[in-house]
């Protein structure tokens, strides 16, 4: 007869051999830095692959259309709650961070907020009160589920010399819009940490202009807590001295900085769309593989560098399955700008940022 001791001792080496623990996330080589996040889409949020690698990866999310303001709030007097309430009901039975994205931007914004029944431009008082109300009722749904939010989302031209991007924004209201959005938001969830959110935030002239405007806020004491580099990048850009400077100068306003749209381009870097050439192909390159790698790992080792200022990490889409640069700036140029492929599975990229 076999010892109670061994006994045990065998019982406990077969329960070790039965059980092999799961392999670690982003989130957990991460885990002493900063959240690292996804961009979703309500279908990713279902059951199935995606879902599994979301939570398996990932500690933070952001919607990457369901709340912006033409999907969520396509009429005057209706939202559309359906897509933006699966992802925050995902997030929160995950034990996942949210991020809200985005409450004011030029873009994708309804016809209906800048015009009147009869279609004529309205006042600055009505669009204020109309911002105002959109800000109130989505952020008042979302209260206590959202951590962090893209108040206002590049509001910077990208050339000349101008602080302010000549929106529909600015123009019926000037450039207190800005300001108004932010003291709406702190009204509505005086919980809720604030960011303005742009891209191309390594190029020189644009980060000096986006560092004023975010100086001129902080100078009035509106509330505002962090700013969002988008991160829309390349296999070819930015330099490791771009990004640190704009880390750097930045977090010189005593904001939380995070990078909320990752991505990494195999194409050199194009800001305007345009149509697509006999010359542009889709693929993907041993040599563009391992450029990416390269240049995921650049980016990467500053991130954990600079650990003390960044409040989060999150990639612009979950695999190269789906990107939005798949169809910008080119219409139809496949890209491969993630760290999973096509089939959901790390890619030599992933292995450089998650080694260190």
């Amino acid at each position: 007869m076999i010892p109670v001791r061994k006994r045990i001792s065998y019982i406990l080496i077969a329960l070790s051999v039965a059980f092999v623990a799961p392999e670690k996330g982003l989130k957990d080589y991460y885990k002493a830095y900063f959240p690292i996040g996804v961009a979703v889409n309500p279908r990713m949020v279902q059951p199935g692959p995606d879902a599994d690698l979301i939570k398996a990866q990932f500690n933070s999310m952001t919607p990457e259309n369901a709340m912006k303001m033409g999907p969520i709030h396509p009429e005057e007097n209706r939202y559309n709650w359906k897509d933006a309430d699966a992802i925050a009901d995902f997030a929160q039975q995950n034990n996942i961070k949210l991020r809200g994205h985005t409450l004011c931007w030029h873009n994708q914004t309804p016809r209906w907020f800048f015009t009147d029944s009869t279609g004529k431009t309205v006042s600055r008082k009505v669009l204020l009160a109309r911002l105002k109300q959109h800000i109130t009722d989505v952020m008042g749904r979302y209260k206590g589920k959202i951590y962090a939010w893209d108040v206002v989302n590049e509001a910077v031209p990208d050339t000349g010399t101008g602080i302010y991007r000549k929106s529909k924004f600015y123009e019926i209201i000037g450039e207190d819009y800005i300001e108004k959005a932010f003291q709406y938001a702190h009204e509505a969830d005086p919980s809720a940490q604030l960011f303005y959110n742009d891209y191309n935030t390594e190029n020189a002239s644009k980060r000096e202009r986006i560092y004023q405007l975010l100086k001129k806020l902080k100078d009035k004491k509106i509330p505002i807590n962090g700013v969002g580099l988008q991160a829309h990048w390349s296999i070819y850009e930015p330099s490791a001295q771009e990004l640190e400077e704009s880390i750097s100068k930045f977090a010189s306003l005593g904001l939380k900085i995070q990078f909320t749209e990752v991505d990494m381009s195999v194409y050199p870097k194009e800001h305007e769309g345009r149509a697509r050439r006999d010359t542009d192909k889709s693929e993907f390159t041993p040599e563009m593989n391992d450029k990416q790698a390269a240049q995921y790992k650049l980016v990467f080792d500053i991130f954990r560098k600079h650990r003390d200022k960044i409040t989060g990490v999150t990639f612009w889409n979950l695999t190269d399955k789906y990107s939005w640069l798949d169809n910008f700036p080119v219409p139809g140029r496949k890209d491969y700008p993630l760290l999973f492929d096509q089939n959901g599975q790390p890619k030599k990229a992933y292995e450089r940022v998650v080694n260190f």
